[in-house]
C-alpha cells in the first residue's frame, strides 16, 4: 500500500515528520516497510547552484577540455575542468558543488568530488540538462538567462515537486486502511488530533437519466450519477503529482479523479462514457458462460457465467469490482459521463480476479471489503473534483440502489475481561477516546462494560477480542508493562518428547555441517505425475500455477532451494528440513511430518592437509545410520530397490515401519532445476521415528573386561547380493557373540567367475562373561559360513 506524505498531511491537523509517521503507524499495526524521497526532478537538485563562468581557457594537457573559474557566491572562485564545447566566459550555468549527488536522466547517481583531471584541479561540475535529470540533451552545458542570481539554489528557477512515498505492508484484514483517509484515521487516534476531512455535497437535480437495477446479489449497493459538459484533457499538476508519488501514471482528468478518490477515501469508482450506454440503463447481473468480453487492456476474455457484470440495456460493459470494458471507456471525445460507486461481495470479486488473472487497485480493495456506507460520499467527492478539473455540471439525480441494508455489528466490550486479557489497567476514559477516534459508537455504557456499534468498514471486528486489539494497538503495545514475575506450569507430554527429539537430531545435523531450511508447503503441480496428482490436495484459488497444490513430497521444494543457492555461486550444500506433506485419501485429508536431508557438492573442501572429498551414497547412508542411532532405534532392516524413483533407492525399516528412504536424484529430475552435480536425498518418516524412538528404553550394560577377537572371511557371492543381506544373516545366526562386523574390501575382476564379486568382511566376537576359547571361536565362525553357503550360495576364497 503506497501513501503520499504530503497528501496524508492534508487529512490530519498535526505536523509529523516521515520518521515519526513510520514509528506511529508501525506501532498501530500498519507496518511501514520503507520511506522513499520523491522528486519530479531526480535528486531534487540538491547541492546544485547558479554560477557565472568568469574565465575560460584551453586545458594545457587536453585539446577537448577547458579550464574555467566559476563564481558560485562563495568567498573564492571555483576551478572547474569542463568538457562541453559551448562553455564560455560570462555564461550563467548550473554548478554541481563538491559533495552533492548528481542524478542523470539516464544512468546511476554519482557524487561530485574534488579531483585532478589531466593535472588540473576540478572543484565541481558545470552541468548539461541530462546530467541533472532536466532533459535528454547532452549537446553542451545548460546556459541560463543572465538575470539568474549567482549562488542561488537551482530550485529557485526549476520547479521541483518533493514528497515522500510511504510504503505500508497491509495485512489482509485491514482493508479499512487501504486509503489515505484510513491511514490518517489511525494517526488521528494515536495522536489524539482532529481530522481535516470535509463533507462533500452533490447539487440537487431531479432529472432521471440512467436507471439502475440489481439482479445479482453479489452487488450489495450501487450508486451513480451523471455529469454533462465535461472536457477530457490533462489533469492539473497537483493532481498528477499526487498520483505519480504513489506509482500511478496520469491518464486524463476523468480517470485521474476516479483513481484519486479511490486512494483518498478507499472507494473504487468507475466512469462510463454515457453516450455508449445502450438504453440509458445499468443492469447488474450474471451473463451466459462463454460470453466474450474485451476489457480496457484490449484483451478478449471468456466469461464463466459466475462474474458479477455491469451491463447496459444490451451488453456487458464492465466486470464488477475488477475491470472496465473497452467500449464504454472514457476517450478524448467524451462529453457526458456516468459515474459508478458500488459495493460488491469480496469473495465474488476475488474469485473473478483470480480466474481471469487480473489484479487491479479496485479488486485489491473489494477483496478486503470496502465501506458500504461511503459510496455516495465518494461520488460527491468525485463530482467536486471533476467539475474543478474538467468542467461540466451534474445532470441527473443521485441514483442509489441498496436492496438489503447491512446492519452494523455490535460488541459488548467488558472492561474487566479486557484488563485480565492485557494484564494492565487502562483508564476507561482513554479507552472511550480511542474507540470514538476509530469511529466506534457507544450505544450503552455501564461501570464495567461498553455496548459498541462497529463502523461498517470494519468487517474484521466482530468479537470482544477484536475490540481489545483495536484499543491495544492504538494505546501502544510498548506501553504495556513487562511483569516482574512470570508463572507457568511444567507439563510432560508426548509433544514435549517429540520436540526434544527434534532438537537433539537438529543439533547433530548442524554439528555435522548441515543448515536448516524452511520451505513453503504449497508446491507446483507440474512436478508430480498424474497418478500422484490423484491423491493431491489442490488449492481452489491458487496464487499462481507455481503454487497450486500442497506438496506431496519434500524433494522438489528442496531442489528449488539448491537451485536458488547454486545460481548464487554456492557450490557445496548440506541442508535439512522438518515439514509436512499432504495427501487426500478416501477417508479425507492426511498430513505427515517428515525430515528431509539434501547433499550437493563436496563433503569436504580443499585443504592443505587433504584433497577435496565428494559426497557419495555411503556418506549419506553413514549419516542416516547415525541419526537413527541417535534416536535410540535398534534392530533395523535395510532394503535396496534399484527400480525406485531415486538412484540406488534404499529404505531402512524397524518393526515393519519405514523410517527413511534415500538415494540419488536422477539426472532428468536434476535437469529441471539446472543441477548438473549429483544430489543425494533422504526422506525420514518423522511420525515413525518419533513412535519408535519415544517408545524405546535406555539400557545400561557393563563394559566387558574380556578380550574381543577378530576373524576375517573372504566370501565369493552373486553380484546382486548386498552387504545388508550378509549382515542380517550374520546377526540372526550369531546373536550372542557377534558384536561388530564390517566390510573392508569389495573385489570384482577376472580372478573370480563372471557374475560374482568378493566381500572381505571382519567379525568381532566377544563374550561378556569369559575369555573365548579357540573351539568356541571356530564353532561360531563355522555356523556363519554354513549359513552364508545355505542362504546366499557363498563360497570361501583362499
Amino acid at each position: 500500500m503506497k501513501i503520499s506524505y504530503n497528501w496524508l498531511n492534508t487529512l490530519i491537523n498535526v505536523s509529523l515528520s516521515p520518521e515519526k509517521i513510520d514509528e506511529l503507524l508501525t506501532g498501530t499495526g500498519l507496518e511501514v516497510e520503507g520511506i522513499t524521497p520523491y522528486n519530479t526532478i531526480k535528486g531534487g537538485l540538491e547541492g546544485i547552484v547558479v554560477g557565472e563562468v568568469k574565465t575560460c581557457t584551453k586545458h594545457p594537457n587536453a585539446d577537448k577540455l577547458s579550464v574555467t573559474t566559476v563564481d558560485v557566491g562563495g568567498p573564492e572562485l571555483l576551478h572547474i575542468v569542463c568538457g562541453a564545447p559551448n562553455v564560455a566566459a560570462g555564461q550563467k550555468v548550473l554548478v554541481a558543488t563538491v559533495g552533492c549527488i548528481v542524478h542523470p536522466t539516464n544512468g546511476e547517481p554519482f557524487e561530485i568530488k574534488k579531483s585532478k583531471i589531466r593535472g588540473e584541479v576540478s572543484e565541481g561540475m558545470i552541468c548539461a540538462e541530462d546530467e541533472l535529470g532536466l532533459g535528454e540533451s547532452h549537446d553542451g552545458i545548460l546556459v541560463l538567462p543572465n538575470n539568474y542570481d549567482i549562488g542561488a539554489p537551482a530550485t529557485n528557477y526549476f520547479e521541483n515537486y518533493s514528497d515522500y512515498l510511504i510504503e505500508i505492508g497491509l495485512t489482509a484484514n485491514r482493508g479499512d486502511a487501504a486509503s489515505h483517509m484510513g491511514v490518517s484515521r489511525d494517526l488521528r487516534a494515536v495522536t489524539n488530533c482532529s481530522s481535516q476531512t470535509s463533507n462533500f455535497v452533490i447539487p440537487t437535480i431531479h432529472a432521471d437519466k440512467i436507471s439502475v437495477s440489481i439482479e445479482d446479489t453479489d452487488c450489495v449497493r450501487y450508486s451513480g450519477i451523471s455529469i454533462s459538459g465535461v472536457r477530457v484533457g490533462d489533469s492539473p499538476a497537483w493532481l498528477q503529482n499526487r498520483l505519480r508519488v504513489i506509482g500511478l501514471s496520469p491518464i486524463n482528468n476523468i480517470v485521474d479523479v476516479t483513481n484519486y478518490v479511490m486512494h483518498e477515501l478507499g472507494q473504487p469508482l468507475h466512469a462510463f462514457d454515457a453516450a455508449n450506454l445502450y438504453g440509458q440503463k445499468i443492469i447488474v447481473r450474471k451473463v451466459n458462460a462463454g460470453t466474450k468480453f474485451t476489457t480496457l487492456d484490449k484483451t478478449e476474455r471468456t466469461l464463466t457465467g459466475n462474474e458479477c457484470m455491469i451491463c447496459d440495456g444490451e451488453k456487458p460493459i464492465a466486470i464488477g469490482g475488477v475491470f472496465g470494458g473497452l467500449q464504454s471507456g472514457i476517450n478524448n471525445n467524451t462529453t457526458e459521463i456516468f459515474m459508478e460507486s458500488a459495493t460488491f461481495n469480496p469473495a465474488s470479486v476475488r474469485k473473478t480476479a483470480k480466474h481471469h488473472g487480473l489484479s487491479t487497485d479496485a479488486s485489491f480493495r473489494y477483496e478486503r471489503g470496502t465501506d458500504v456506507e461511503i459510496t455516495t460520499r465518494a461520488l460527491a467527492r468525485a463530482v467536486e473534483l471533476i467539475i474543478e478539473t474538467a468542467g461540466g455540471a451534474v445532470s441527473s439525480k443521485l441514483v442509489d440502489v441498496y436492496p438489503t441494508e447491512i446492519k452494523h455489528a455490535q460488541v459488548d466490550f467488558n472492561l474487566d475481561k479486557f484488563y485480565s486479557l492485557i494484564g494492565q489497567h487502562i483508564e476507561a476514559e482513554e479507552i472511550k477516546r480511542i474507540l470514538l477516534a476509530l469511529d466506534f459508537t457507544i450505544l450503552n455504557e455501564t461501570t464495567d462494560s461498553l455496548l459498541l456499534d462497529v463502523p461498517a468498514y470494519r468487517t474484521d471486528v466482530t468479537r470482544h477480542a477484536d475490540v481489545a486489539e483495536e484499543v491495544l494497538r492504538i494505546y501502544g503495545l510498548n506501553n504495556i508493562e513487562i511483569p516482574t514475575r512470570v508463572t507457568s506450569s511444567v507439563s510432560n507430554s508426548k509433544e514435549n518428547a517429540q520436540f526434544a527429539l527434534r532438537n537433539k537430531l537438529s543439533d547433530y545435523l548442524t554439528d555435522n555441517g548441515f543448515n536448516e531450511m524452511l520451505n513453503n508447503s504449497i508446491s507446483k503441480s507440474a512436478y508430480y505425475t498424474e497418478t500422484e496428482m490423484q491423491h493431491a490436495v489442490k488449492l481452489l484459488n491458487p496464487l499462481s500455477s507455481d503454487l497450486d497444490v500442497m506438496r506431496l513430497s519434500m524433494l522438489y521444494n528442496g531442489l528449488e532451494v539448491l537451485q536458488y543457492n547454486r545460481n548464487r555461486k554456492t557450490t557445496d550444500m548440506h541442508l535439512y528440513e522438518f515439514g509436512k506433506i499432504y495427501t487426500q485419501t478416501d477417508k479425507g485429508y492426511a498430513e505427515q511430518m517428515h525430515l528431509s536431508l539434501f547433499m550437493l557438492g563436496k563433503q569436504q573442501g580443499e585443504s592443505w592437509h587433504g584433497a577435496a572429498k565428494a559426497n557419495t551414497y555411503y556418506t549419506l547412508k553413514s549419516l542416516i545410520l547415525n541419526v537413527i542411532k541417535k534416536a535410540g532405534i535398534k534392530k533395523i532392516d535395510t532394503v535396496t530397490d534399484n527400480k525406485g524413483t531415486l538412484l540406488n533407492q534404499t529404505s531402512i525399516s524397524a518393526q515393519q515401519k519405514v523410517l527413511v528412504v534415500f538415494g540419488g536424484v536422477d539426472a532428468k529430475t536434476r535437469k529441471q532445476f539446472d543441477l548438473t552435480d549429483e544430489v543425494w536425498f533422504a526422506d525420514f518418516n518423522w511420525d515413525n521415528i518419533c513412535e519408535l524412538s519415544i517408545g524405546s528404553t535406555l539400557k545400561l550394560h557393563t563394559i566387558s573386561t574380556f578380550p574381543a577377537v577378530r576373524r576375517d572371511l573372504a566370501l565369493e557371492l552373486d553380484k546382486k547380493t548386498t552387504y545388508a543381506e550378509i549382515e542380517k544373516i550374520a546377526r540372526k545366526t550369531e546373536q550372542q557373540l557377534l558384536k561388530e562386523m564390517n566390510v573392508f574390501d569389495v573385489y570384482e575382476g577376472d580372478k573370480i567367475a563372471a557374475g560374482k564379486k568378493s566381500y572381505a568382511i571382519s567379525f568381532i566376537l566377544q563374550n561378556t562373561e569369559k575369555t573365548l576359547t579357540d573351539e568356541e571361536i571356530e564353532s561360531s565362525m563355522n555356523k556363519l559360513i554354513k549359513q552364508f553357503e545355505k542362504e546366499l550360495g557363498a563360497t570361501l576364497r583362499g
